[in-house]
C-alpha cells in the first residue's frame, strides 16, 4: 500500500485493529492471518545505525529523530528517499502460535510466512534522490474464518486411518450447517449421548455449553510480491517526494501512489510534513469446491459469479479505493528533546468486505416449535432451530481519523535516547483504539546498539462485530400467496420454475390447481404428490452489515522485543530482531474485550544487512571500487563463483536473481509426447492423471564475500526462493475422481500449486591458484546446508491429506551438499574468456523426507568483448548432467485397484497425479547456449557498482522419464566491492 513518510511521519495505512503483522488471503477458504495492513501502527524501519544515538555537537532535526519510529517491524516500509545512499536486504519469519481449541485438537499448522526484502536509495544529483524496495513474502496455514458454539457439533473428527478407520486423532472445528438446540434463554445447549440411553430425554443428557470456537481452515503456500518506488526533490528548506507501486498476490491485486511535500522553518528546529495518497485494490477470490458447500448457496450475495468453465467454482471480485491525507510536525525543543504530532484522515470505498470470512446464523422459527412434529426437544423446554453460514456482510466505506504524539529525549550521561509515544485512531463503523509504545536506544560502544521496547494497544469493538447472529424465521420457509395458502409444486417435475402450481388452504384443508378447481381427492388418492414451495430466508430481518472477523472485536495486545545492531567497518551494518506479541479480549481497556476463544500469540525475527554506499565511497575511494568490479563484470551473469576478492581486507556484497521457465509439450527422452503417451507411461505403470502445464522458478540469492588474505575469498550465500506450477488435466475419463478423493484432483486443476521460502544455504572458500595479468585460475570447495524445506505439503480436504508436493518443488535438497568447481579466466586488452568446471555430490543417502536429488556435473566455457571500457557483451554455452531421484516420500501405496482408495474405504498417504510425484522423472542431459550484458561504473557517485544480466536458451533437452520441457533462464546480478 502506498506510503507518505518523512523521518516521524506516520505511515499510509488501511486496515482494521491493532494487527500489527501479516493479513495475507489466499484462493482457499477462510486463507486470512492477521491483516493485510497495520490499521493503528505506523511499520517503521528496523533499527538504528551507527553506533551513537546523538551528538550534541552536531544536533540537528533530521540527527535527533533519525531514531524516533526506527521500531523494528516485520518488513521494511515502502521506499523512501533518505539522505543517505544505501542498499538493505532483510529476511522475515512470522510464526503464529495454535489456537485454543478447548477440547479439540486442530490437525491444521498455523500461519507461517517467510518474507524476503531488498531495497536501495541512491543519490541521482545533488538534489534528486530515487529509492526503491522489493519485497516478496510466502505463506501458508491454518487462520479462522467463522466462529459456532461449541455446542453444535462444530468439531469434526479426524481419523487416522494407518491405525484404524475407527481411530479417532483429533478435532477440527468446521462450519456446521444443520439442527441446533437453546435453552428459552437461547443459551447454546449440547446434546450428550447416555451409554445406558436413559439421560434427560430420548437416552441424551442436554446441558448448556456457551464456549464459543474458531472455525478454522488451512492454505496451501502463496506468494505475495510488492514492489515501490520514491524520487525527492531536495530544495535548500522544503523537499518534495513522489513515490507509487503494486502488490501482487493471486486473489488480490492493489496499486498506490503518493505525494508528499515537506518544509522546515525555525532555522531547521521546525518541520512540516503534508503527504497524499491514493491506493486502487481489485479482489478476485475463489470460493472452490470445498468452500461452497458451507455458504447458504441460495442467498444473493453481491459480487460473486460462477466460472463458465467449472460451475462447481465460484468467483469473489470487487474493487477497492482508498484516499489518505496526512500532516505531521516536528519541533526541537532543545538540544536533547524532540516532540512531534501528527494528524492523518482515509476513506475508504467499495469491496470493503473480507470474501474468505463467513457469519454463522441461527434461524429459530417461532411456528417450528411443536414438540410433536418439528421440535422434540421442545417437550423438555429447549427451543429448536437451524445454523446457516453466510457470507460477512461490511460497509461499503469507511471513515478512519488517526492522531499522535512522539516524545524523543537523548540522554546524555549515558548517550542513549527514549522515545515515548501515544496513538489514537477512530472511525464511522464504531472502531476506538489506542496505542503506547516506548523504546529505549543505547549504543554499547565497538559499533554495538541494543534497543529494548515495549508497546500496548486496545481497541473497541465493531458496531456491527458478533460471534454469530439469531434471526426468529426459519432458513426456508413456506411461499404463501396473497390469500393466505401454501403454495404447492408437483413432485413429479423436475423444473420448479415450469412446474405447475397448486394451493393449500389451511383453514378448509382442501387443495386447488391454478384454476381454483378443487384437487383435493385427486391429492388424497395419489394422483398428485405435491411439496411445499419454498423461499430463503427474508434477508432484511438480518442486520444490514454483520462480521465475526476477530480483528474487529474488542480486544488488547502487548508486544515486546528488542533489536541488537552491529556497525562494521567501511559502512556495513548487521540488525538482528525479535518481537512477541500476545492478542486477548482480557487486555482491552475496561474490560468487556472478546472471549478467550479469539485469543492468540505470534514472534517475528528479523535480520536485516545494510550497506552505506556514502560511507564505502568516503573511505575508499572510487578508484577501488572500479578496479575490484571491472574484472567480474566480465563474467557472465549465470556464472557462480566466477571471481575472487583481489587482495586481503577486500570486500563484497552482491545480489543474484535467476528465474527460470519450463512449458510447451511434455518429453519423453528427447521427444515430445501426447497425453495418451504421458497416461500410458509417465506414472510407472500407474494412472496418470494430470501433468504439469507450466512452471516457474525465482530465486534469490545474497552473495556475502570477504578475503581475509590475498590467495582466499570467504563466501556466504543465502537464498530465498519460490515456484509456481499449473497443472492440466490428461483425461475427462477420471474427472469423477474429484468426489471419490473429496475434491483434490479438481481443487490441483482449479488453483494450480505455489511453494516459497528459504533455500539452502552455501558456504564456499575460494583458493587463488593462478592470478597473472591475463589469466587466473581459482579453486573453489563448498558446501551447502539444508535449510530449505523437504517436506511441504498441500492443503487437506475434508479429512484427506493433501500429501507432499512434487520433488521439484519443494525448497531444498534435504541434505549435505559437497559444491566444488575450478574456474580459469583470461583477457587480452577487449577481449576475455573463460572456463569452469563443477559439481554438486549429495552427502547423505537421505533427506528427512526419505529420498535424495541426484547429483549434478555442470562445464561451461564463455567468451566477451568490451564494447567500451565499462561495458561487456558475453556468450557461453553449458552442458549439464543431473542424475534422478534415490528414494521416495514415505507412506502406502493403495492395496486394492484404486490408486486412492485402499480396500477397506480409506484414503492412501501417498497421492499421486502425475508424472511430477514419481522420482523417476526427474534428471536428465541438457545443453543450452547464454548471450550476456556486463557493465561496471568506473566513476561517479555509483562507482564500484557491477550489473550484469544473461539470458540461457535450451538447445538439448534430454530427459528422465517424463517431464516438461524448459523454456529458458533469465539471471540478473549486482554487486558492491570496497
Amino acid at each position: 500500500m502506498g506510503v507518505i513518510k518523512k523521518s516521524f511521519q506516520l505511515n499510509h495505512y488501511s486496515g482494521t485493529g491493532d494487527c500489527q503483522g501479516w493479513r495475507k488471503c489466499g484462493k482457499q477458504v477462510g486463507v486470512c492471518a492477521a491483516c493485510r495492513n497495520d490499521a493503528n501502527f505506523a511499520n517503521p524501519k528496523p533499527l538504528p545505525k551507527g553506533s551513537r544515538v546523538f551528538k550534541a555537537s552536531s544536533l540537528s532535526l533530521q540527527t535527533l529523530t533519525a531514531a524516533a519510529l526506527i521500531l523494528p517491524g516485520l518488513l521494511q516500509p515502502p521506499a523512501q528517499a533518505a539522505d543517505d545512499d544505501e542498499v538493505a536486504f532483510q529476511y522475515s519469519h512470522y510464526q503464529e502460535g495454535r489456537r485454543e481449541m478447548f477440547g479439540s485438537v486442530s490437525q491444521f499448522n498455523p500461519i507461517e510466512v517467510e518474507s524476503v526484502h531488498g531495497g536501495g536509495k541512491f543519490t541521482l544529483t545533488d538534489r534528486v534522490k530515487f529509492a526503491f524496495n522489493y519485497t516478496q513474502d510466502t505463506w501458508g496455514g491454518a487462520t479462522p474464518i467463522a466462529t459456532l458454539p461449541q455446542a453444535f457439533n462444530g468439531n469434526h473428527d479426524v481419523i487416522d486411518y494407518s491405525i484404524s478407520p475407527d481411530t479417532k486423532v483429533g478435532a477440527s472445528p468446521y462450519l456446521s450447517p444443520g439442527y441446533v438446540v437453546f435453552d428459552k434463554n437461547l443459551h447454546p445447549v449440547q446434546r450428550i449421548n447416555d451409554p445406558n440411553g436413559i439421560g434427560d430425554f430420548n437416552g441424551a443428557f442436554y446441558r448448556k455449553n456457551n464456549q464459543l470456537v474458531h472455525t478454522l481452515s488451512m492454505a496451501s503456500p502463496e506468494v505475495r510480491k510488492q514492489g515501490d518506488f520514491k524520487l525527492s526533490y531536495e530544495m535548500d528548506e522544503s523537499a518534495l517526494d513522489v513515490g507509487g507501486g503494486v502488490s501482487i498476490e493471486d486473489d488480490y491485486e492493489s496499486q498506490f501512489g503518493n505525494i508528499n511535500t515537506r518544509w522546515d522553518f525555525n532555522q531547521k528546529q521546525t518541520t512540516l510534513n503534508v503527504g497524499l495518497s491514493y491506493t486502487h485494490s481489485s479482489i478476485h477470490s475463489i470460493l472452490d469446491h470445498d468452500a461452497w458447500p458451507y455458504f447458504d448457496q441460495n442467498e444473493k450475495y453481491d459480487n460473486l459469479t460462477i466460472l463458465e468453465e467449472n460451475g462447481s467454482t465460484h468467483l469473489i471480485t470487487g474493487t477497492k479505493q482508498d484516499w489518505s491525507a496526512q500532516m505531521g510536525l516536528a519541533h526541537v525543543l532543545n538540544k536533547n528533546a524532540v516532540l512531534e504530532a501528527s494528524l492523518g484522515y482515509i476513506r475508504s470505498t467499495g469491496y470493503m468486505e473480507n470474501p474468505y470470512k463467513a457469519v454463522n446464523v441461527a434461524f429459530i422459527d417461532p411456528n417450528q416449535q411443536d414438540p410433536n412434529t418439528s421440535c422434540a426437544e421442545a417437550a423438555i423446554g429447549l427451543v429448536c432451530g437451524n445454523i446457516a453460514a453466510v457470507m460477512e456482510q461490511r460497509p461499503d466505506e469507511r471513515n478512519q481519523w488517526s492522531g499522535g504524539l512522539r516524545y524523543v529525549q537523548h540522554i546524555e550521561p549515558l548517550d542513549a535516547a527514549t522515545h515515548l509515544g501515544y496513538r489514537v485512531f477512530s472511525d464511522d463503523w464504531g472502531i476506538t483504539s489506542h496505542t503506547l509504545d516506548a523504546d529505549w536506544v543505547q549504543p554499547m560502544g565497538q559499533g554495538w546498539t541494543v534497543t529494548p521496547r515495549i508497546r500496548y494497544y486496545s481497541q473497541d469493538a465493531a458496531d456491527f462485530y458478533t460471534p454469530y447472529l439469531f434471526s426468529p424465521q426459519g432458513e426456508y420457509n413456506n411461499v404463501i400467496d396473497d390469500k393466505g395458502r401454501e403454495v404447492m409444486l408437483d413432485n413429479n417435475s423436475f423444473d420448479p420454475e415450469k412446474a405447475p402450481h397448486y394451493f393449500f388452504d389451511p383453514n378448509t384443508g382442501q387443495y386447488f390447481d391454478e384454476q381454483n378447481n378443487d384437487v383435493t381427492d385427486a391429492y388424497n388418492n395419489g394422483e398428485l404428490s405435491l411439496y411445499n414451495q419454498t423461499q430463503l430466508f427474508d434477508r432484511k430481518k438480518l442486520p444490514q452489515h454483520f462480521s465475526s472477523d476477530h480483528r474487529l472485536s474488542g480486544y488488547g495486545a502487548l508486544s515486546g522485543g528488542v533489536t541488537l545492531s552491529k556497525q562494521f567497518a567501511k559502512g556495513v551494518s548487521l540488525d538482528l530482531d525479535f518481537e512477541y506479541y500476545t492478542h486477548q479480549g482480557s487486555l482491552k481497556i475496561g474490560g468487556g474485550g472478546e472471549g478467550n476463544y479469539a485469543d492468540f500469540d505470534y514472534w517475528t525475527a528479523n535480520a536485516a544487512l545494510k550497506v552505506d554506499l556514502a560511507a564505502l565511497s568516503f573511505n575508499s575511494g572510487t578508484s577501488h571500487h572500479s578496479l575490484t568490479n571491472h574484472h567480474h563484470t566480465n563474467t557472465p551473469a549465470g556464472v557462480m563463483f566466477g571471481h575472487m576478492q583481489p587482495k586481503a581486507g577486500d570486500m563484497m556484497v552482491g545480489y543474484r536473481y535467476q528465474w527460470s521457465s519450463q512449458g510447451g509439450a511434455m518429453l519423453n527422452g528427447l521427444n515430445a509426447v501426447d497425453n495418451p503417451s504421458v497416461i500410458a507411461g509417465g506414472c510407472v505403470g500407474k494412472p496418470c492423471y494430470m501433468a504439469p502445464d507450466s512452471m516457474a522458478m525465482h530465486m534469490h540469492m545474497l552473495d556475502l564475500m570477504v578475503a581475509p588474505t590475498d590467495w582466499l575469498t570467504l563466501m556466504l550465500m543465502p537464498q530465498f526462493m519460490d515456484m509456481n506450477m499449473s497443472l492440466r488435466g490428461l483425461s475427462t475419463e477420471f474427472i469423477d475422481l474429484g468426489h471419490n478423493l473429496n475434491g483434490h484432483y479438481s481443487h490441483h486443476l482449479q488453483n494450480g500449486h505455489e511453494t516459497g521460502g528459504i533455500g539452502d544455504l552455501g558456504m564456499y572458500a575460494l583458493f587463488k591458484v593462478l592470478d597473472g595479468n591475463s589469466h587466473h585460475l581459482q579453486v573453489t570447495a563448498g558446501f551447502s546446508a539444508p535449510t530449505g524445506d523437504v517436506d511441504i505439503q498441500m492443503r487437506r480436504n475434508h479429512q484427506t491429506d493433501g500429501g507432499f508436493i512434487h520433488y521439484g518443488m519443494q525448497l531444498g535438497s534435504g541434505t549435505w551438499d559437497f559444491k566444488p568447481s575450478i574456474t580459469y579466466s583470461g583477457q587480452i586488452e577487449q577481449v576475455s574468456w573463460g572456463a569452469q568446471a563443477s559439481g554438486t555430490l549429495r552427502m547423505e543417502d537421505q533427506n528427512k523426507s526419505g529420498y535424495k536429488l541426484g547429483d549434478i556435473f555442470q562445464a561451461t566455457a564463455w567468451g566477451g568483448y568490451n564494447l567500451t571500457p565499462w561495458l561487456t557483451a558475453s556468450v557461453r554455452g553449458v552442458y549439464t548432467t543431473q542424475g534422478g531421484i534415490e528414494g521416495e516420500y514415505p507412506g502406502a501405496y493403495s492395496d486394492s485397484a484404486n490408486l486412492f482408495i485402499n480396500a477397506d474405504g480409506s484414503p492412501t498417504s501417498i497421492l499421486k497425479f502425475g508424472p511430477m510425484d514419481y522420482p523417476q522423472n526427474y534428471g536428465g542431459k541438457y545443453g543450452d547456449v547464454g548471450f550476456g550484458l556486463g557493465a561496471s561504473v568506473p566513476s561517479g557517485n555509483f562507482a564500484g557498482n557491477g550489473v550484469s544480466v544473461e539470458w540461457l536458451q535450451p538447445v538439448y533437452t534430454n530427459v528422465n522419464g517424463y517431464q516438461l520441457g524448459r523454456d529458458g533462464t533469465l539471471s540478473f546480478t549486482w554487486s558492491y566491492g570496497f
